[in-house]
């Protein structure tokens, strides 16, 4: 403990002593236009705003004021120039400390730092912190994330971004870097590929629905598991894995959850919502009915509790929680077997699900198991991603404002045909809103199945897909590796605590030939690396989540034979394999406001943090999970967490609190509660 405290305080020193990278960060130099020297006036959009200097200055004779007396759109800002002189040059995968000194009226002002790509140019970067409202002058110090590569400069400064009065002076950036411990492994292939390990025990529930509950534990809902003699015997299953002792509990289930939709509500209990009123008929009658039935689960006291109906049968519904809590549910299939287009709004203050009356409706049919993850303007966007057969008419990907009942198409997705159980996450961090779909196939024509990934940047004017790299080549049952045309539907998606994704499984067709394979992508190298694939055939109804721990479950697969796969795989990325865990020694609070910064305490030199949201996953879809980035304000072993004050990016609820070393090795995960 004590060489690790001196390590931390050794790299703050160092970072103290590291020459200071702002020219004229003081603002004593004006130009020829009265404005400091190496600065400039930035900012977008329709708003009513004034750049002047000040004498109300933190320390000499200058400071820069800026008022916005009207806003209807944009920013501005005083920053760097964009230029090799002026903007800080910087290293790759380096670290630096952002201060400045600062009053606001408004609550609005939020730090923004632009990067420049040697070959893409300036571009946005990221909103690392934001500024509470001050009278009195007060520093904020932010610590970057690891430099991108290509990157060899990046400008900041302050935004505000509604009315208000914003003072800042004293700017200033230092080299922090944290220097990874000297670590050599010696695990073999485990050091690049990580490790899968086969638990020794089999599953007693089908696990159809897998959603990790924020005291660790892992929740399994089967319902009837895709079985009709269990259906006709009345027999629902429902089970609970503890990772810790590597135990099941059994659950009573009320009635066929199977297929229904889930959520994680802000308190930490799960909303279930529709599931299986009937299996299609053999004499063709009918298909799939869906069930109008919600219940809340518990995990105080392992219980499902009815609450009111839906206003129709749900079967295959999505379930989406918003920046308050409550809860969209689109799609699926009703009672009498027909796609219901009705809006459903969970009320969350209320704990029901509205009256139609009561909700906005689109009377559109989004499909089944439609991923609509939220953005962070609250408008929910359709990622393309579905279940069974085609997508919907035109592009394939919309962006739906639930409150103004619009509903914009987005283009750019290939083959959107074709992305049957492919897929979608929104990449780490949530605040760079960027989306990816993965893979996908189309049971009805059954092609062969995508290896395509689309990406897109929502936070752009007229977003669009473009072109992401192929997902890499898997290994059939035989150990041949797949033809260079094929992909994998089926496919999951977990993001991890170092900012990356894992994928893994999937099949080449409809529930028949598995393929192995894993790789795990890069957003930052906009990069797939193979890593090692999971033994066990893991297609349809198979699931992949994060643990608490930083390792990986995998559960299910259903072949066409109708068989069940109830061994359970754990996968330990390569970063478990890189050298000895950070520690949380200590959280100030487990309860965490928007907008503030919480305090934690470490054994050793940290080079991020984040939230991320646990996993509550069916058929390739868990639209909730995301990876909300912290930035740092570091003293010794003592580091401060700037949490965002946009709900819709951090949806209240309970969170897994991660932190990582310089070598990429996570923590265990401490549970944070954020509302």
């Amino acid at each position: 403990m004590a060489v690790a405290m001196v390590a931390v305080l050794s790299a703050a020193r160092q970072a103290q002593a590291a020459p200071e990278l702002i020219i004229n960060g003081d603002l004593e130099q004006l130009d020829a236009s009265g404005f400091p020297t190496c600065f400039e006036q930035s900012g977008w959009g329709d708003n009513v705003y004034s750049f002047s200097i000040t004498d109300d200055a933190h320390s000499g004779e200058n400071a820069v004021r800026l008022e916005i007396t009207e806003i209807s759109s944009g920013d501005r800002k005083a920053m760097m120039y964009e230029d090799v002189t002026c903007a800080p040059h910087v290293t790759p995968g380096h670290q630096y400390d952002l201060s400045v000194w600062y009053k606001t009226t408004s609550p609005n002002t939020v730090m923004t730092i632009f990067r420049h790509d040697v070959n893409l140019g300036w571009q946005y970067w990221t909103d690392p912190g934001h500024l509470e409202v001050t009278e009195d002058w007060a520093q904020k110090t932010i610590r970057t994330p690891p430099i991108p590569p290509d990157t060899d400069q990046i400008t900041w400064g302050i935004t505000l971004y509604g009315v208000g009065v914003l003072i800042t002076d004293d700017y200033s950036m230092v080299d922090a870097t944290p220097e990874p411990p000297p670590y050599e492994c010696t695990a073999g292939d485990a050091c690049t590929m990580g490790q899968w390990e086969i638990m020794p025990i089999e599953s007693p529930a089908r696990a159809m629905h897998t959603v990790v509950l924020h005291d660790g534990r892992v929740l399994m809902v089967a319902g009837s598991g895709n079985d009709t003699d269990l259906f006709a015997a009345g027999t629902f299953k429902t089970a609970i894995y503890d990772p810790q002792t590597g135990t099941f509990t059994e659950v009573d289930t009320p009635t066929d959850l199977f297929c229904a939709g889930h959520v994680q509500l802000p308190d930490g209990r799960v909303l279930v919502m529709g599931g299986n009123l009937d299996y299609p008929d053999p004499e063709g009658t009918h298909g799939y009915e869906g069930l109008p039935d919600s219940y809340i689960f518990d995990p105080a006291t392992n219980s499902y509790t009815r609450i009111n109906d839906m206003h129709e049968g749900h079967w295959y519904p999505s379930a989406t929680i918003l920046g308050n809590g409550d809860v969209i549910s689109l799609g699926g299939l009703k009672e009498d077997s027909t796609g219901s287009v009705a809006v459903e709004y969970f009320n969350y203050a209320e704990m029901r699900w509205q009256e139609l009356w009561e909700t906005n409706q689109t009377w559109h049919f989004w499909g089944l198991y439609p991923t609509m993850i939220l953005l962070q303007d609250g408008r929910l966007f359709y990622t393309g991603s579905h279940v069974f057969g085609d997508n919907i008419p035109g592009t394939g990907a919309a962006i739906y404002d639930y409150h103004a009942n619009t509903i914009t198409p987005v283009p750019g997705l290939r083959e959107p045909n074709k992305r049957d159980q492919s897929m979608s996450v929104l990449l780490p961090p949530a605040q760079d809103q960027r989306v990816m779909i993965a893979g996908g196939g189309n049971i009805n024509t059954n092609p062969e199945p995508l290896r395509y990934t689309d990406i897109i940047d929502l936070k752009v004017p007229n977003p669009q897909y473009v072109p992401g790299p192929d997902l890499p080549l898997s290994r059939l049952e035989t150990g041949e590796l797949q033809p260079e045309h094929q992909g994998k539907m089926y496919v999951n998606l977990v993001i991890l605590p170092d900012g990356t994704v894992l994928e893994t499984g999937g099949a080449l067709y409809n529930r028949t030939d598995p393929v192995f394979g894993a790789s795990i992508y890069d957003p930052v190298t906009n990069e797939f690396t193979p890593v090692a694939a999971d033994p066990l055939p893991r297609g349809y109804h198979s699931s992949a989540v994060l643990l608490p721990d930083g390792r990986v479950m995998a559960f299910g697969d259903n072949p066409a034979d109708g068989s069940y796969e109830m061994r359970v795989s754990i996968y330990s990325p390569p970063y478990l394999f890189q050298g000895p865990r950070p520690q949380i020694l200590s959280v100030a609070s487990t309860e965490w406001e928007y907008g503030t910064v919480q305090e934690i305490t470490v054994d050793g030199p940290v080079a991020k943090a984040a939230l991320i949201r646990p996993a509550a996953v069916t058929h390739q879809s868990d639209p909730n999970q995301r990876y909300v980035d912290l930035p740092m304000t570091v003293d010794g072993n003592t580091i401060g967490l700037n949490l965002t004050s946009n709900p819709n990016l951090a949806p209240p609820g309970w969170y897994m609190l991660f932190v990582v070393s310089p070598n990429g090795v996570p923590s265990v995960a401490t549970w944070v509660h954020v509302s």
